[in-house]
Order: C-alpha cells, then structure tokens, then sequence
C-alpha cells in the first residue's frame, strides 16, 4: 500500500497553528508583519539563526509556524498567506499594570531588524479571576468589552494604539481552562489581526472611487453617443469603448486580489466573534457591536466598489456588443449592395459576352462562306464542272447554323453544362 504524497501534509494542516496553554497571570505581545515572498524568508532564517543562538530547535525548512522557549519566553512564528506573525508569551507577568510587553530587550531586538512592515501589533494582558468593568487606567480610548466563552471570561480594549504602536487588550480568565484560555487569547489575537488586514482594502476602493466614476461618466457619454449618432460614428465609437474596457479592466486587476482577500478577512473577523461568544456587560458597549458599527461600514465600502467595477465592466460589454451588432449589420447592408452590384455587372458582362458571340459567330460564318464560295469557284480549274449558283446561298445558313452550334456547345462546355 502506497500513501498518496501529499496524504502527510494535507493530515498536518489540522496541526498547523497548536494554541498556546496559558495559566494566568500572563502577558502576551503579538506582531503582525506583511511582507514578501523573499522577505518573509529572510524572517523566517533570522528566527531559526535567533532560535539556534539560544539555544531552541529551530523550524524545519519548509515549515509555516514554530513554537520555541526562548530566554525564558515561548516564542511563536507563523507563516500566513501574505503575513507572518509573531507571538511572545510570558507566563507570571501582566499582573503590573505598569507593564504590557512581554517580548524581552533580546527579542525585541531580532523583532527591530526584520524586513516585514508591521501591520497589526497586539498588547494582549491576561489576569486571573473575574471582573465586570475594565482597569483603571489601563486605556486611553472608549473602553469596549464583553463577557467571552459564554460568559465564563471578560475581554476588555479600547481599539487605539499606543505610544509604542501596539493596541492593549485584558482578557480575565476567570473559569477557563489553560486549554481554553489558550484559543481565547487565539482568538482576540486573530480579531486584531484580521481586522487590520481586511482595512487594507479600504485605501484601495478610496483611491479607485473617483477613477471609477470618471469611467462611469465616460461610459455614459459614449451609450448615449452610441444611440443619438449615426452609422458613420460606429467605428470611432467602438474604439472608445474598446479603450475604456481596457483601463476599467486594469483598474480591476490592480485591486481584484485585495477586495478578495478583504471579503475573506472581513468573513473571519466575524468568524471569531461568534467563537469569542460575546455577551453584554452593563459598563461597557460590546466589541461586536463595536466592530459592526465602526469596521464593518469599511467592509462595504469595499464591497460596493468592487460591484461597481463588475458593473462597469458589465455596462461596457453591453455597450460593445451593442455597437458590434449595429456595425456587423451596417456591414451586412454594404455588403448585400456590394452583391447587388456585382450582380447587375455580372448581368452586364454575360449581355456584352453574349453580343460578342453573336459578332464572333457573324464574323467566322463570313469567313467560312467566303472560303466555301472560293472554293466553289476554282472548281473549273481541276476540271470539275461549275457548282451550281445556289450552292453558296445554302451554304450560308448550314454554316451559320453550325458555327452557333459549336459556340454553344463550347460556351456550355466551359461552365460545366450539358449539351443539348
């Protein structure tokens, strides 16, 4: 039995991203970086060097996340898509309310010098027990929270980065487990996250909205160019309309993979505050509602503008189809008076061919007559009586008629006729 090549790799993906087991008091920073193909492989060989300096395993090649203790840290890496993150947990600490980060002098040193731009930057502070209003003093911005896992824990955070970049957040583990504890902080890290990389569409549908309009207009112009304007104007205005299906086309392709990858990033944040189980707490308004008011407007934003260049790209087609048929049937009209044309002077030549027949059958009968009535005459000369004086007058008409006879036939013969 033979296992299939990629069986190992496709059973792995359910392994891919292991949640971290948490016991409270902890405090957990978490980094998001964009970054390219090559950069992101850069990064990921500057973690494993990182790793082998103190002394942790290093992740294999060809892997997308790595768990490893590092300088009394355990310190995470994941390979996304387009991102890569980075998480550093230190259990024992956030207790201090002075103190969010957890990466340590070294590691922030190795986070300083990677190639990736940072997107996303997370201060997640989690603490032990239950609480139904946020800390004091721990935001500076309107404090949003819920009550998570069914009720079980309390995520508080105001949305807002700080002075350092990062955006707080204090999760009260309250009833959860370590196990539990783990994917909740997973969760509110991947909120974050995910937030930030579905906004990067909104730039995008800004930038292409007033481009998008002024392909519109255009579109407009020529439709109604197209039914207020004459045969004569087809051409120069199928050309208008072959230019602008090709800028609205690459306007689409500029921003096809980003409005895609919003839709999708914008289906997870929503994806995880179901699993985040939200319930209301009397203090504060709730990070959903929160989210749906503030971050979801952006989402369809996104969302119409992307419908608005299908709908353009749709118009056009339309629009084209439209003057390729109105021009397709002015083609067919001179074309069937191009026929008509041929016609009348095919008819022409076959009249003056047929009067060429008639003068050439009249020219050889008068030159075979004439030689009949020659010979008829030299007769005498070989010692043969005179023909009679009716010979050439029969001769005439015999002659005639078998030189239109042999025309005929020939005529007949040469365009694939039978012969009588």
């Amino acid at each position: 039995m033979h296992d299939h090549p990629l069986r190992r790799a496709l059973n792995d993906e359910l392994h891919a991203r292991p949640h971290l087991r948490i016991v409270p008091p902890a405090a957990l920073s978490h980094v998001v970086l964009v970054a390219e193909e090559g950069a992101a492989e850069a990064d990921r060989e500057a973690f494993a060097a990182f790793c082998h300096a103190h002394g942790a395993a290093e992740p294999p090649p060809g892997a997308r996340n790595h768990i490893a203790p590092v300088a009394g840290r355990v310190m995470r890496w994941e390979r996304h898509g387009e991102f890569q993150t980075f998480t550093v947990l230190a259990e024992g600490e956030g207790e201090d309310r002075g103190t969010w980060s957890a990466i340590h002098p070294e590691a922030q040193g190795f986070l300083d010098g990677l190639r990736g731009d940072r997107l996303g930057a997370l201060h997640l502070r989690i603490l032990p027990g239950g609480a139904e209003v946020p800390p004091q003093g721990a935001f500076a911005g309107e404090v949003v929270g819920s009550a998570v896992g069914n009720g079980e824990a309390q995520a508080f955070t105001d949305f807002r980065m700080g002075e350092d970049g990062f955006v707080r957040m204090v999760l009260y583990a309250n009833l959860l487990t370590p196990g539990r504890l783990g994917r909740m902080a997973q969760r509110l890290m991947e909120l974050e996250h995910y937030r930030m990389a579905a906004l990067l569409g909104l730039p995008v549908a800004r930038d292409a909205t007033p481009r998008l309009a002024a392909l519109e207009r255009r579109l407009d112009e020529t439709v109604a160019a197209t039914a207020a304007g004459s045969a004569a104007d087809d051409t120069r205005l199928l050309d208008q309309l072959t230019k602008l299906a090709a800028e609205a086309e690459a306007l689409a392709a500029g921003s096809r993979f980003r409005f895609a990858a919003t839709e999708a990033y914008g289906a997870l944040v929503e994806a995880r505050l179901v699993e985040l189980g939200e319930e209301r707490l009397s203090s504060v308004q709730r990070m959903g509602l929160f989210l749906d008011r503030r971050f979801t407007p952006a989402l369809r934003t996104c969302a119409a503008v992307s419908r608005r260049k299908r709908a353009l790209t749709d118009g056009i087609a339309r629009a084209g189809g439209m003057l390729r048929t109105r021009v397709e049937v002015g083609l067919a009209a001179q074309n069937r008076d191009l026929l008509a044309a041929m016609d009348k002077r095919a008819a022409a030549q076959l009249r003056l061919s047929q009067a060429v027949e008639g003068l050439s059958a009249f020219a050889i009968s008068y030159y075979a007559v004439s030689l009949v009535k020659l010979a008829v005459d030299g007769l005498p000369a070989f010692g043969l009586p005179d023909a009679p004086k009716w010979a050439s007058v029969i001769a005439v008409p015999a002659i005639a008629v078998a030189i239109w006879i042999s025309i005929r036939r020939l005529r007949r013969s040469l365009a694939g006729g039978n012969d009588p």
